[in-house]
Order: C-alpha cells, then sequence, then structure tokens
C-alpha cells in the first residue's frame, strides 16, 4: 500500500483561496473514500487556511494524486465578499516533496527538539512533551508539528515540513524560503486547470 502527503496552497491568494482550501480537504476525502483510499489531514483544518497536508494511502493513489496534481479552480460567488464580482478562484495541489527528493538534504544536519504541545489535541496534550521542532543546523531553517498522537509522528511530519522548506529554499533561494512555502499562488496557470469545482456543493464540472 502506498502514502502520499498532498499539499494543497492558496499561495497569495485572497481570502476566498484559503477558504477553497479548506473546502477542498473535505471534497478530496470524500472523493478518496469513493475510491476506497484512505485520507486524511495531517494537521487539523479549521476554516480558511493557506495550506494543507492531506494524507493519502490506498492501492491506487498515485493515480488519484495525479490527477489532482497542478492547478484547481473553483467558480463561485465569494463567501466573504458577495458582491465582488470575481467568480475565479484558484489554488495549487502537489504531492509533497520528501527529504528523499531534496538531493542536500541529509538528516544528519537536522536537530530536533520535544516540546509541550498546547491547544487542542487530546488528552496528551500540556501532559507529555510530544510536539517537536526540527531545525536544520546549516541553514537555520525550523518546522514544527504538535498535532499528532505521538512524538514520533510529530517528529515525521515535523520533516516533512523542514524537507519542504529545504526544497523551497533549493528553488527560490534562502532570503523567503519560509514565506516562499505557503507563496505559490503566482505560479498557478490560470486558464489550465485540471479540474473545475462549481459552486458551494464543489460539484465537478
Amino acid at each position: 500500500m502506498s502514502e502520499i502527503i498532498l499539499h494543497i496552497s492558496s499561495g497569495q491568494g485572497p481570502e476566498e483561496c484559503a477558504w477553497v482550501v479548506a473546502q477542498l480537504a473535505g471534497v478530496f476525502a470524500a472523493e478518496a473514500a469513493a475510491q476506497g483510499l484512505m485520507c486524511e489531514p495531517v494537521e487539523p483544518v479549521t476554516g480558511p487556511c493557506a495550506s494543507a497536508l492531506l494524507r493519502l494511502s490506498g492501492d491506487d493513489v498515485h493515480a488519484f494524486v495525479q490527477a489532482r496534481t497542478g492547478t484547481i479552480r473553483w467558480i463561485g460567488t465569494s463567501p466573504f465578499r458577495p458582491l465582488h464580482r470575481r467568480r475565479n478562484w484558484f489554488v495549487a495541489v502537489k504531492p509533497a516533496p520528501t527529504a528523499e527528493d531534496a538531493l542536500d538534504f541529509s538528516d544528519a544536519d537536522v536537530r530536533y527538539e520535544t516540546l509541550r504541545a498546547s491547544g487542542p489535541g487530546g488528552q496528551h496534550v500540556n501532559k507529555t512533551d510530544s510536539a517537536v521542532r526540527a531545525t536544520h543546523v546549516p541553514t537555520g531553517l525550523a518546522a514544527f508539528s504538535q498535532d499528532q498522537r505521538s512524538q514520533f509522528a510529530n517528529k515525521k511530519i515535523a520533516r516533512l515540513k523542514l524537507a519542504m522548506l529545504f526544497d523551497e529554499r533549493r528553488h527560490r533561494g534562502a532570503e523567503d524560503a519560509k514565506r516562499a512555502l505557503w507563496s505559490q499562488n503566482h505560479a498557478l496557470e490560470r486558464g489550465k486547470a485540471v479540474l473545475t469545482y462549481e459552486g458551494v456543493a464543489f460539484r465537478s464540472r
């Protein structure tokens, strides 16, 4: 059984695009379930969010991800500005890069720190040091995870986020690496959407 982490990003888009990201997390979960696949958010998706990570697993997960990789268009009225004339909103979807994809990324250069988790997340919160911060020592890039149930799982997600930051740094330069991770909207190819959804029910077109 294969597993892929899918990254949905609103990039530099407005709040409507962040809203679409959150809605797509639910839409993809339903579509995956209909195909016999498992799909769950890596971290809680609550309200509009600039970025979401989904964990997908199953026998045909690669085909599912491939069909959704690229620009996704949503056609509808802004849920925040009903009088806004814009009707087309775009987000980006792609598999999250792994540490193995980043050729210069070495786990030997990563420092892990455990911290006490805070906020919602279950009985373990504020009782165990389950949260993890991963820092790439040579570059100073850091990523944090606290929403998984175990320290091991949080370490895995923090490492994944760090690999994503590292990949963005390699492609865009160190100056805006952290900001660039969640700022992909300018690269979206409008008019070349791989999938289009319409209305609040997110009907596929």
